[in-house]
């Protein structure tokens, strides 16, 4: 990867921090018409999941000179799963305790959470995969 693709990751990735807290934080007056459930499952969760789903990936694209071995892609991913949950943690119990017009919703944070996760183990492959194609 080029110097100026990791800037550009990077900057990408702190982008999508700003819209997660924007859509975590912000007052919208009008909610869109959307349909409750699809495929029964909750519209709200499935937003939930769509959001954190890119933490990950974006945080490896973004620094993934780290991941030279599969030890130090395991524990990168280790710390970018926990940093994600701790993110996770952080919107729900913001939006429960710091905002008003928010509550903070333990189904939103398992959401999150399993978003997080699968796309954890998808790095955690495509890294070993290409360092396994290296040798």
């Amino acid at each position: 990867m080029t110097k100026r693709q990791k800037i550009a990751f990077r900057i990408l990735f702190f982008l999508y921090l700003a819209a997660v807290l924007l859509l975590c934080f912000g007052r919208f007056d009008s909610d869109p018409s959307v349909p409750l459930t699809i495929l029964g499952i909750p519209t709200d969760k499935l937003g939930h999941f769509c959001m954190f789903f890119p933490f990950p990936i974006l945080a490896f694209l973004a620094f993934d000179q780290f991941t030279e071995t599969v030890p130090q892609t395991l524990a990168f991913a280790g710390g970018t799963l926990l940093v994600g949950m701790l993110l996770a943690i952080g919107t729900e119990w913001g939006q429960s305790h710091l905002t008003e017009y928010r509550s903070g919703e333990p189904w939103d944070l398992a959401a999150d959470c399993i978003a997080l996760l699968l796309s954890t183990l998808i790095i955690i492959y495509w890294d070993i995969r290409k360092q396994r194609k290296k040798t």
